[in-house]
């Protein structure tokens, strides 16, 4: 990982609030930010994940995106769960 040096500007008090925040938590500032900005930044979540699984850096996501041609897409996000659910076990979904 190539570290760089970065200027930003914000809030005094939310930097006095985060570097109080990496004292408690026993880390430095830096790490604590890398982490914030993972935790916001799904790519980063993903890849690390990916990384992990693979156990390479030589992997490939393939998939075709879903074009929705009507409707919103929660409603299709529901029906997926809902299909997801009806092939759960009534048990394990009642705990």
């Amino acid at each position: 990982m190539v570290r760089v040096k970065t200027s930003v500007y914000v809030d005094g008090e939310l930097w006095e609030g985060l570097k109080r925040r990496a004292l408690e938590a026993g880390v430095e500032v830096s790490a604590l930010l890398e982490e914030l900005i993972r935790d916001e930044v799904p790519e980063f979540a993903l890849s690390e994940a990916l990384l992990e699984l693979a156990g390479a850096e030589d992997y490939c996501i393939d998939f075709e995106p879903v074009e929705l041609t009507e409707g919103l897409v929660s409603e299709l996000v529901r029906e997926m769960r809902d299909e997801r659910a009806r092939g759960v076990p009534r048990q394990q979904r009642d705990s």
